[in-house]
């Protein structure tokens, strides 16, 4: 069952060498028009959410869901934004910031990027989201290696090596050849967003893996295909067409 609508554009790169041949809306919506999407994965259907929704969390990381409850629904828990935050080379960098527990964004204070998180065509404060962040020893520690929070707000371990947050929240996303994409942190580039135990359940701890594959198209297990508001059909199976 594909309920995506189609578009008649072709080849559009976005994220990476891929081009997008799926004609799919919803990758084009995520990537170029930072419209919020639900992060479905290949491989059982589920959806990735954060474990914990209100906005006063920032040390809680991210789950892997099969149920689309009522109230995940009503906090926009389901949702993410796939932010564009710069360039690593010539890959566009974006954060992946959680629909759930945005709040508007404070009067600027001068020089400080953290109450000022930039301005819309309109003129007015961009909401503050809360962004996935990674842990400097991932993958390899032991302990939970993603959280979702605010960049002055997140642990320690959770910063920048270089004293910034930012470069623990950037991602370089790539669309694969078969209508989805994968995520890698740019301070892992070894690693890819993936699971507790490599295994998928649902209800799973997501987590930071080893990319096996060696570069930044990942695997077919570890990616998610974008789904539109209007797709509620989860799980979702039949991605193929």
């Amino acid at each position: 069952m594909y309920t995506q609508e189609r578009t008649t554009m072709s080849n559009l790169v976005v994220g990476g060498p891929v081009a997008v041949n799926s004609y799919d809306n919803a990758i084009v919506a995520a990537l170029l028009e930072t419209r919020p999407v639900m992060l479905v994965h290949a491989f059982n259907g589920g959806y990735l959410r954060p474990a914990e929704l209100k906005e006063q969390s920032h040390d809680k990381g991210v789950q892997l869901s099969t149920a689309l409850d009522p109230a995940t629904k009503e906090a926009k828990g389901h949702l993410w934004y796939i932010t564009p935050g710069g360039f690593f080379g010539q890959r566009p960098l974006y954060f992946v910031e959680s629909a759930a527990g945005q709040v508007a964004a404070p009067p600027p204070a001068p020089g400080t990027a953290e109450t000022d998180t930039g301005r819309g065509d309109d003129g007015t404060p961009k909401p503050r989201r809360r962004r996935l962040t990674v842990h400097q020893e991932a993958p390899r520690s032991g302990a939970e290696t993603l959280q979702v929070g605010l960049p002055g707000k997140v642990g320690e371990k959770w910063r920048g090596k270089n004293g910034t947050p930012e470069d623990t929240q950037l991602w370089v996303v790539t669309v694969t050849p078969w209508g989805g994409i994968t995520f890698v942190p740019i301070t892992h580039p070894d690693a890819i967003l993936g699971f507790k135990d490599y295994a998928v359940t649902g209800n799973g701890e997501a987590r930071l893996t080893y990319n096996w594959g060696g570069d930044f198209t990942g695997t077919v297990i570890n990616t998610f295909y974008p789904r539109l508001p209007n797709a509620w059909d989860v799980p979702y199976h039949h991605v193929f067409t």
